[in-house]
């Protein structure tokens, strides 16, 4: 029994970004406890112990899942062997619900304490998951304010932490320091786009073409300065690729950095998901777009219970952001909508305003409560089997 053991599975650079601060707080604070798992190259950094690569778990939409479920099927129940043959202290699953909550719900059948660090988002489709959850999950850590309360009546002990990303992201950007970190000079006095075309290659493959073609019409017009944030090494070859068939555009490639990409510019369009709302974070006006796989598609547009996917549409409750999705989020129309936003100061002002109300809302000290938890998680772990 590896009673001083965190075992955590984080799905995605998303997931990997948000375990960071956890795993690292968790070194500071609890230095006796070891963190091991599935995680990418910032969990990495901070001190975990990476069994699995996280970039493994990252698929885009239903029909991407089914060639790649043999081996997410193979690499869970390779994992949930271990665990059970050396039971950690506790086990945390961050976000990946779909891998996560089956391999958590067999783990605390065996008395193994599970923490699940963001919770599924019910509030927006998939409401049915809430007994899964509640079968699976001893502690909820919810980044969301209004999400504990859809868990009152369950079983599941939800505890609002703040979201770790207002912790990490200054108040106050310094756009020219992080110009200056780029090697942005003068030619950067036009207007700086960035493009933020997802961390996954479905996504990419899908959404990078009509980032691209924007791009190319918004620089021909305005001769903005473009920076394509690429969340890792990996997909950069693709990119590349994809960027060919838009020879007259010049692009500047910042790979696994797009906090300062995010910090440097003066507009975004990007990929919806968590980079909506570190976008929001930074107080940078976006347009937000995003394309599916045709059966991906058409097996979830029906599905939702909420008219906005961006993140900082959801937290505000109305559309503050422009969302282009599947057939809508094509170059001319991302074009046109990123270029009305920047011609529109009072519109770009009105959305820091909100966007600055946000950041404050969500600000909490997420990175301890989180490692808090996993601590108080683990220790009661101990003390239920000593006295078994």
């Amino acid at each position: 029994m590896n009673r001083d053991l965190v075992a955590m599975v984080a799905g995605e650079p998303s997931g990997d970004l948000l375990a960071s601060h956890v795993v690292a707080e968790l070194h500071r604070a609890h230095p006796h406890l070891r963190c091991a798992g599935i995680g990418g190259e910032r969990m990495r950094a901070a001190g975990f112990e990476a069994w699995w690569n996280s970039e493994r778990l990252a698929v885009n939409g239903f029909a991407a899942v089914l060639p790649r479920l043999p081996e997410l099927l193979r690499m869970r129940a390779s994992l949930r062997r271990r665990l059970l043959s050396q039971p950690p202290g506790v086990f945390v699953g961050v976000d990946a619900p779909d891998f996560n909550l089956a391999l958590e719900a067999n783990l605390r059948e065996q008395g193994i304490p599970t923490v699940h660090f963001v919770s599924p988002s019910i509030w927006a489709w998939r409401r049915e998951r809430i007994h899964r959850i509640e079968a699976a999950v001893d502690h909820l850590l919810c980044v969301f304010p209004f999400e504990p309360a859809l868990y009152e009546g369950t079983r599941v002990r939800a505890t609002y932490i703040g979201h770790p990303l207002a912790e990490v992201i200054p108040r106050r950007p310094d756009a020219a320091a992080a110009r200056g970190r780029l090697g942005l000079g003068d030619d950067a006095g036009a207007g700086v786009l960035a493009l933020l075309p997802g961390s996954r290659a479905g996504e990419v493959r899908h959404i990078a073409p009509a980032f691209l073609d924007a791009a190319a019409r918004m620089q021909r017009e305005r001769g903005l300065v473009v920076l394509v944030a690429v969340a890792h090494d990996g997909l950069l070859p693709a990119l590349r690729r994809q960027a060919r068939a838009w020879p007259e555009l010049q692009l500047r490639w910042v790979v696994g950095d797009s906090h300062t990409v995010l910090e440097a510019c003066d507009l975004a369009l990007v990929a919806s998901g968590t980079a909506t709302l570190e976008c929001a974070l930074f107080g940078r006006p976006m347009v937000i777009g995003y394309r599916l796989p045709w059966l991906s598609w058409r097996l979830m547009k029906d599905r939702g219970y909420l008219p906005w996917v961006g993140l900082p549409n959801i937290l505000a409750g109305e559309g503050l952001v422009d969302e282009l999705l599947q057939h809508d989020c094509e170059g001319r129309a991302l074009a046109g909508r990123a270029l009305a936003l920047l011609d529109d100061a009072p519109r770009r002002e009105r959305l820091r305003e909100r966007f600055a109300a946000l950041h404050e809302q969500l600000l909490r000290p997420t990175a301890a409560l989180a490692a808090q938890a996993i601590a108080e998680a683990a220790q009661s772990g101990r003390a239920r089997r000593g006295a078994a």
